[in-house]
């Protein structure tokens, strides 16, 4: 099998492994899977709001996880990494899943799509964009988008802040499609500068700031020097 082909069977077998732990553990709320090949085998570390219900009485629901891991999917050694959710308000595959759960229930869309953002922000979020598709009102498909913050749809910030989350509603008149991303609350933007007073510099760099306050021009730094070639004979 061509490397290629090779990349994209792996691919495709981790997302249906995605798509059967978020079937089987949504009680305990799922939040995240991570795969990573080990000289040992096969990590899989799976983030959940609840881990006691993953874990079960006496291991018992991680034992059979691990089986059909192993059996199903054919990852070799599997050993499942159950680690708790620090704000589940901050997890957007959890939150998508809520408010999906919601719409089940029969929440306006408008109502619920709000209520979400509002909880997301009050717990100290950056931004937060929610999408909702599907028909909501009628028999005509519609896409209501709900927004907060900052959000960054391009670039660096969206890969290293925005963390994305997506479930599916059925409803009576179809299949609605929810997607919440989340900038975390240490997103850093490129636009976000700020300038220190006096006081601050020179306590972080003296020797600069004397040289500043006496009028002396402060040097840029060099850049280092290039290792010499060896000599012939050497």
């Amino acid at each position: 099998m061509a490397s290629e082909r090779k990349f994209v069977a792996e691919n495709i077998r981790r997302v249906l492994l995605k798509e059967y732990l978020m079937k089987e553990v949504s009680r305990a709320g799922f939040g995240g899977l991570d795969v990573q090949r080990t000289p040992m085998g096969t990590r899989v570390a799976l983030t959940t709001e609840r881990p006691g219900l993953i874990i079960g009485r006496r291991g018992q629901t991680i034992k059979n996880l691990t089986t059909v891991i192993e059996e199903r999917f054919k990852f070799e050694n599997p050993q499942i990494e159950v680690l708790e959710v620090e704000n589940a308000n901050l997890n957007a595959q959890i939150m998508a899943e809520k408010l999906a759960f919601s719409l089940e229930k029969g929440w306006h869309f408008r109502r619920a799509g709000h209520s979400t953002v509002r909880r997301i922000m009050d717990d100290g979020a950056t931004g937060c964009h929610i999408i909702v598709a599907g028909k909501l009102s009628g028999q005509r498909h519609r896409t209501e988008k709900f927004k907060s913050g900052f959000i960054k749809f391009c670039g660096e910030p969206k890969i290293d802040f925005m963390a994305k989350g997506y479930a599916v509603a059925k409803l009576k008149q179809g299949v609605v499609g929810v997607t919440v991303e989340i900038m975390a609350p240490n997103a850093k933007l490129p636009a976000n500068i700020s300038v220190k007073n006096k006081t601050e510099i020179a306590e972080s760099y003296p020797e600069i700031y004397s040289r500043i306050e006496a009028g002396i021009p402060v040097p840029a730094e060099e850049p280092a020097a290039e290792p010499a070639e060896p000599e012939e004979g050497q």
